[in-house]
């Protein structure tokens, strides 16, 4: 793989703590402790009220994050490919369907079980914007983000148009608590574009890390305490190198024994 230069065109967050990017951008920066105890219910305004309404948390929180990243670039959603990375999927509901099919298999609601496929979410999103484009489901645990940003930027350099990214995860529940460390919901989204001398946005230059590099951790105790409750939370590293105003080089694990350095220039 050889570098691959971007823009930064949008950013996105909805995660304990940090409701939006302009917040997240100033706790990432210093300016402020967040608390990261509690966040409600996201309410996407991109789906519709009776959508939100019946969608799980994942759809709400992917589609939270990737609304405001989009907002933000200034471009209709309905026109973006679109990549949507979570390391578990809804894990609620397929802890519900585990047990319902173990308790009373007849039982089994049809709604839930057609929210349990892993691309759920891109799916409701790709329905309540009318995207046509290309969309993506990636799955690939605690190297989700890295993974994430991987296939949307290769995409954006092999369409040489805007892509978006949506990573996103909730809590645990039931059986699974015990294998799977979430106990919080977390999602961040980016709209990356090729890089242009007349372009607009943070550059983001990526390219496979040296070989005896490590994967970095974010400066504030707080956020290294998100990134070990919900592994989409391994975002911030980057958020924070572009929150920040000064460049910055990062290195983020895409996958087993790879990892990407991320340099950044506001």
């Amino acid at each position: 793989m050889s570098a691959v230069a971007l823009r930064v065109l949008g950013v996105g967050v909805y995660a304990p703590g940090l409701p939006d990017w302009p917040t997240a951008a100033a706790a990432l920066r210093g300016g402020h402790q967040p608390d990261t105890t509690t966040l409600p219910r996201p309410s996407p305004p991109l789906l519709p009220a009776a959508e939100r309404r019946r969608a799980p948390e994942t759809v709400l929180y992917a589609a939270q994050a990737a609304a405001e990243a989009c907002a933000q670039a200034g471009l209709d959603p309905a026109v973006l490919p679109c990549i949507f990375a979570s390391a578990q999927g809804d894990i609620a509901i397929n802890d519900y369907m585990c047990a319902t099919l173990a308790s009373a298999p007849l039982e089994l609601s049809p709604t839930k079980f057609h929210n349990s496929v892993h691309n759920a979410a891109v799916g409701y999103w790709s329905i309540a914007t009318g995207c046509r484009a290309a969309s993506t489901a990636i799955s690939a645990w605690t190297s989700n983000f890295g993974n994430g940003l991987l296939e949307a930027a290769l995409q954006a350099a092999d369409c040489a148009a805007p892509v978006l990214l949506s990573v996103y995860d909730t809590a645990a529940v039931g059986a699974l608590q015990s294998v799977i460390p979430f106990d919080c919901g977390f999602a961040a989204a980016l709209v990356l574009a090729p890089d242009a001398p007349d372009g607009r946005g943070a550059r983001l230059r990526l390219q496979p890390a040296a070989a005896q590099a490590i994967a970095g951790e974010p400066e504030a105790d707080w956020a290294c305490a998100l990134r070990r409750r919900n592994a989409s939370a391994d975002a911030l590293l980057l958020l924070q190198a572009l929150a920040g105003a000064q460049p910055a080089c990062v290195d983020i694990a895409a996958g087993p024994d790879f990892l990407l350095a991320a340099e950044v220039r506001p």
